[in-house]
């Protein structure tokens, strides 16, 4: 790669229209550095060729055997993955590192088969009532309060928390114990992570073991006895692993996307107020809000598996490419002029009508869960809440970014 690469900053990454308009316009993929990370990657930020990226089985996330990626420095998933991991006991970080979303192919659909029959549309739906019970409990609790509630550490997380809990199968009076390593695990302040780590892991060999001689109406269950003919039993690293894909997954990125769907609602009060008036709109302000704000901005990083040409860019063997959903959710030729205004009225074509749950073999497994929580916190919060407002000024809200990401909420106050 001979072009100078862009450093990016956090404020670029989730800017739908600063950088991504300028690499959106250029004939080769932009080659960039992502902010806190060495190494350049050519950066994909038009919706047709985001989509394209997804599903061309020329581009791969498994480089094991691959050419090294040209130019200087780490790769960027080896950066990403250290800085995830590497204070972890390797014993047990082996299930954070046996990521689905890191196979290709046939390795793929073996290791993705057996989730995507648990994750039935009847199981989905099924937890509808525990989402409203839960939700509502946690809200009317909050509300109970004088001051403003935390409606990403109070109640997001809780909830998301709780949802994969009854999703994966937790027997209720392990709820309390199991709920407190996944928060230290997954979202607390870092200095209990490795504790939680370790009680996620051995209760989950636990309960594969329970379920083993005793199953029931779960996640885990149907992992452990819905082995098809020609199919290998899962063993007890798969079903841990699988379970920390749900945890690393379910928990924190949707918490996280729910608290910027309610901000981006505050911060466009002419849409919160239509909302209101017309609750009816809330099957269109769903996918809206999932493309408006696409919480996951930069996506998955792929290798090239062989020399091509890809959206006029000429690729080596090994070439890394990562792909920028969010740049795609606002690409004017997709969404017409100003499409980083929310309209919660919005009509899409058929599918998602956006990238944020991904696109092809490696589409969120979680999307339909994903929709149901969201319908349910958007009328909770803010349909059967009219008064719920933001609980601070707008300038007080406190931000912070991870590597290769932009800024996201810290916590979100609000007056319930």
């Amino acid at each position: 790669m001979t072009t100078t690469p862009v450093q990016l900053t956090p404020e670029d990454v989730e800017n739908p229209v600063g950088a991504y308009a300028r690499f959106r316009d250029q004939d080769e993929l932009p080659l960039v550095v992502l902010p806190g990370l060495d190494t350049p990657v050519r950066l994909v930020t038009r919706y047709a060729d985001v989509k394209a990226a997804l599903s061309e089985p020329r581009l791969v996330r498994d480089r094991t055997g691959l050419a090294a990626p040209t130019g200087d420095g780490a790769d960027p998933q080896d950066e990403l993955l250290a800085a995830a991991f590497d204070a972890f006991p390797a014993e047990y970080a082996k299930y954070l590192s046996d990521h689905l979303a890191l196979f290709d192919g046939e390795e793929h659909a073996r290791r993705r088969g057996p989730l995507t029959r648990a994750f039935t549309a009847r199981r989905i739906a099924a937890l509808r009532g525990f989402v409203e019970r839960t939700g509502a409990d946690l809200l009317a609790d909050l509300a109970a309060r004088s001051e403003p509630a935390d409606l990403l550490n109070e109640f997001a997380y809780p909830l998301t928390t709780q949802v994969i809990c009854e999703l994966v199968g937790v027997d209720e009076a392990d709820r309390p114990r199991v709920c407190d390593w996944i928060r230290d695990f997954a979202y607390g302040d870092g200095s209990r992570a490795v504790e939680g780590l370790v009680g996620i892991v051995e209760y989950t060999k636990e309960l594969v073991a329970r379920r083993r001689a005793e199953p029931a109406e779960d996640l885990v269950s149907a992992l452990v006895h819905d082995v098809r003919e020609g199919e290998q039993a899962p063993d007890e690293d798969y079903l841990v692993a699988t379970v920390f894909l749900l945890i690393n997954t379910g928990i924190t990125p949707p918490a996280l996307f729910l608290a910027h769907g309610l901000l981006a609602l505050f911060d466009h009060p002419e849409q919160l107020a239509r909302l209101r008036a017309e609750p009816q709109l809330l099957e269109r302000a769903v996918p809206e809000l999932l493309r408006h704000v696409s919480l996951v901005r930069i996506g998955a990083t792929v290798y090239a598996a062989e020399d091509f040409a890809f959206a006029g860019t000429a690729l080596r063997t090994g070439d890394p490419v990562t792909i920028a959903l969010l740049a795609a959710d606002h690409d004017p030729r997709e969404y017409g002029g100003r499409p980083e205004r929310l309209d919660i009225a919005r009509e899409f074509g058929r599918g998602d009508g956006h990238l944020a749950f991904g696109h092809g073999a490696h589409y969120c497994l979680g999307a339909a869960l994903g929709r149901l929580v969201t319908s349910v916190v958007l009328d909770q919060v803010v349909i059967q809440r009219p008064q719920a407002a933001l609980g601070v000024a707008r300038e007080e809200l406190e931000f912070g970014h991870w590597p290769a990401d932009g800024f996201h909420l810290l916590r979100l106050p609000v007056r319930l």
